[in-house]
C-alpha cells in the first residue's frame, strides 16, 4: 500500500535542473536507474506506523464524537480534525524519515555510500545530530495539513455514507463504502496538498548540507517567486491516483468491521466505534 510515491520528489526537485518531467516519466526514471527497489525505498516508515496510526486517528475520532454528544457534520469535521493533529506527533517523524529515505541515492542504480542505513537509522542519526527539534522537523505544516485534512476526509465520508445511505442490508454496500472512502480520500488531499507540498520541502532541506529555507512563511514565498503558482501542485497526479485505492479499501474494511462487531454483540449506534455510525444512521 505505500509503495514509492513519485509525489516527495516532484515536489522538492529544483526547477531550473528538473529530473523528471512529470509523474509517469518519475517512475520510469527511478525503475531505469534505480531498479524497482527504487520504488521502496523508505517504506520502512510507513509500515513500522501505518498499521497504529490508522487504529490511532479512527479511536479518537470516535471518541471525540461521543464527546461533542451530537454527530452533525460541524461535529464529524471537528472530531476528525481533533484526530488529525493528536496523530501528527507520530506522523511528523515517520514521514521525515520516508522522505529523507526516498532522496537517498537519487538517480543511482546502487548507492555508493548510504548516509542510512533504514527509517530507524535515520531518525536516529538525526537525534544525535539535531536533537528533538531535527526529528521533529516539520511539525507545523505537519499540524497545519493533517488537522483540516482529517476533518474533511471524516466529514466527506460521513456526507457520503449518508447520501448514499449505505446500510448494511444493502446488497451494493460495498461499492458504495468503497466510493465514498476513495472519495473522502481525494477530498482531504486537494484541500490541504499546498501546505503538504511546503511540509516536503521543509522536510528535504538539508539534505546534501545546504539549507534553503528558514521556515514556513520564507519557504512559501521563495518557491512562489521562483516557480509561481504551480510549484503548489507538483506530484499532486500521483498522489490523487494513489489515495482513492487506499483510502477506499481503509474506511470500507473499518466500516464494515465495525458493522459487524455492531451487529455480533448488539451496539447500538451511540456506543458503536469511530465515524461507523453514520453508515447506519439514516
Amino acid at each position: 500500500m505505500h509503495v514509492f510515491r513519485p509525489k516527495v520528489r516532484l515536489q522538492v526537485q529544483s526547477v531550473s535542473n528538473p529530473k523528471y518531467r512529470g509523474t509517469i516519466h518519475c517512475f520510469q526514471s527511478i525503475i531505469k536507474q534505480e531498479s524497482a527497489l527504487g520504488l521502496y525505498k523508505g517504506i520502512g516508515s510507513p509500515m513500522m506506523g501505518l498499521t497504529f496510526i490508522n487504529a490511532f486517528v479512527f479511536g479518537v475520532q470516535g471518541n471525540a464524537l461521543r464527546y461533542l454528544d451530537n454527530d452533525t457534520p460541524l461535529n464529524q469535521f471537528l472530531a476528525g480534525a481533533s484526530a488529525g493533529a493528536i496523530q501528527c506527533v507520530i506522523c511528523c517523524p515517520m514521514e521525515l524519515a520516508k522522505t529523507r529515505m526516498q532522496l537517498q541515492g537519487t538517480g543511482e542504480y546502487k548507492s555508493k555510500s548510504k548516509t542510512y542505513k533504514n527509517s530507524l537509522d535515520c531518525l536516529l542519526k538525526i537525534h544525535k545530530k539535531e536533537g528533538l527539534r531535527g526529528i521533529n522537523r516539520g511539525m507545523v505544516s505537519t499540524l497545519l495539513r493533517e488537522t483540516p485534512s482529517f476533518g474533511f476526509y471524516f466529514l466527506t465520508y460521513d456526507y457520503l455514507t449518508r447520501y448514499l445511505s449505505c446500510e448494511i442490508s444493502d446488497s451494493y454496500i460495498i461499492p458504495k463504502l468503497l466510493f465514498a472512502g476513495g472519495m473522502s480520500g481525494i477530498v482531504s488531499w486537494l484541500s490541504t496538498y499546498p501546505i503538504d507540498v511546503i511540509k516536503s520541502r521543509l522536510q528535504a532541506d538539508g539534505v546534501g548540507g545546504v539549507n534553503n529555507y528558514n521556515g514556513i512563511i520564507d519557504c512559501v514565498q521563495k518557491s512562489y517567486q521562483v516557480e509561481g503558482w504551480r510549484v503548489f501542485t507538483r506530484g499532486l497526479t500521483s498522489t490523487l491516483l494513489r489515495a482513492f485505492p487506499v483510502n477506499a479499501a481503509t474506511f470500507a474494511t473499518v466500516t464494515l468491521f465495525l458493522m459487524y462487531m455492531r451487529s455480533e454483540n448488539n451496539i447500538n449506534e451511540c456506543e458503536s466505534g469511530p465515524a461507523i455510525q453514520q453508515a447506519n444512521s439514516m
